[in-house]
């Protein structure tokens, strides 16, 4: 379970492709502190931390001398098809989160890590001290998007605005188009949604 609430950005490092799977190897300041076998948002997709590198005798990656550590991480095809995931290449920053620690607050919402949908990037505006961006998503996700609600994008808990059927607007302020992967998203670009769980939960029993 995650918040939206981004702790740090990643770097691809290295991608290998092994059958149907991609395997990523990811540079972070995060990284030295994780564990194998913990869950990490990567751009809003919850996987596990399957090997460190430079493991110590504690368990944990050593930090290089940039301060960065590498983690690994497997993304299945079932992955790969419903996010932007099978897009990354080296270079590409990444948004990441470690799980909710239940004696934490909650800054953002609640997000499970598990992609419903893509959306395409529209447009994006520069204004006077903030961005604003808009995105194309799926029509039959409509009943799942409403005005001023909390969505997660890429990872990050977001409010949104100006809905329609199929596209909704996102307003960033500073801090967040600095610490996150925002900051690279153009028109064209394809980003990870996670709808809202509790409106997921009702419409399920509405429809039951």
């Amino acid at each position: 379970m995650f918040t939206g609430i981004i702790e740090s950005l990643g770097i691809i490092d290295s991608i290998d492709t092994h059958g149907t799977n991609k395997t990523f190897w990811v540079s972070s300041t995060v990284s030295s502190e994780l564990k194998v076998d913990q869950s990490i948002s990567h751009n809003g997709v919850c996987l596990t931390v399957e090997e460190l590198a430079n493991v110590g005798p504690d368990g944990r990656a050593a930090s290089g001398g940039s301060g960065n550590g590498l983690h690994r991480v497997t993304a299945i095809r079932e992955t790969l098809e419903k996010t932007n995931l099978d897009t990354w290449k080296p270079g590409d920053l990444v948004n990441l989160e470690r799980c909710l620690q239940m004696n934490g607050r909650l800054d953002g919402h609640i997000v499970q890590g598990h992609v419903d949908a893509t959306a395409t990037c529209t447009h994006r505006k520069v204004l006077d001290g903030s961005w604003e961006f808009r995105f194309e998503f799926p029509k039959k996700f409509s009943h799942l998007v409403i005005e001023k609600g909390s969505i997660s994008l890429n990872g990050i808990s977001l409010t949104i605005f100006n809905v329609k059927k199929s596209r909704f607007d996102i307003a960033v302020i500073p801090y967040t188009y600095e610490h996150t992967n925002i900051q690279s998203i153009k028109p064209g670009d394809k980003v990870n949604l996670e709808f809202d769980m509790i409106g997921k939960y009702v419409s399920r029993m509405v429809k039951a």
